[in-house]
């Protein structure tokens, strides 16, 4: 076998692997596109919105839809933060807010959604917990205040006292810190994809150069 023939082999199982890679990522981006196509609020759904019309002409602008390096984080982080701090009305909190922070809006509103029915209970223990730990509040102290509050019919007070607020103070700092690193993360993210399409185009630019020899 000429080196010809074993560099058309090894080609042609390198774009056998590719071609492979390829599948599985049009796959996962496929349902990943879907996903984003049923989910995400249109142009339309904000205007339409009464409580938006008033700044409607200025959350449609098409600076605050056009996917940047720097919008993007942007949007992710306040997604994060709406998502986190306000229960409800986050899709459009997170439009009005993204006007000072030129943010992009399609993310922020996507972003959102990572807080629903499934994880909603799973993030109240998280903040709860983070909220008493900032506090210095021990599990022990809390289990004798609930029972104190059972003892003296006291539920209220106790939801209030113990439970509401290192909720709340736990919400506060994941929606602080959930902001930051949302941002840091997705501007990360972006510039990685970015580097896997230039390496991507490289590739395919180098083999069609080794066809064409």
């Amino acid at each position: 076998m000429t080196s010809a023939s074993r560099s058309r082999n090894a080609t042609g199982s390198e774009s056998k692997a590719g071609s492979s890679a390829t599948v599985a990522e049009r796959g996962l981006g496929a349902r990943f596109r879907g996903w984003v196509q049923r989910n995400l609020p249109t142009r339309e759904s904000f205007e339409s919105n009464r409580w938006l019309k008033p700044l409607a002409h200025r959350i449609l602008h098409s600076s605050l839809w056009r996917m940047t390096r720097r919008s993007i984080p942007r949007g992710v982080a306040l997604g994060m933060f709406t998502g986190i701090l306000i229960p409800m009305g986050q899709i459009p909190a997170s439009a009005v807010l993204a006007l000072p922070l030129r943010a992009n809006v399609p993310a922020a509103a996507l972003t959102t959604f990572f807080t629903n029915p499934f994880t909603t209970p799973f993030l109240l223990i998280l903040y709860y917990k983070i909220g008493n730990w900032a506090l210095h509040l021990s599990g022990t102290s809390a289990t004798a205040a609930a029972k104190t509050a059972v003892a003296d019919a006291g539920w209220l007070h106790w939801l209030a006292a113990d439970v509401g607020l290192p909720t709340a103070v736990g919400m506060a700092i994941c929606a602080v810190l959930g902001g930051i690193l949302g941002y840091f993360v997705t501007a990360l993210g972006w510039r990685l994809w970015i580097g896997h399409k230039w390496r991507k185009r490289s590739a395919e630019r180098a083999a069609r150069q080794i066809d064409a020899t």
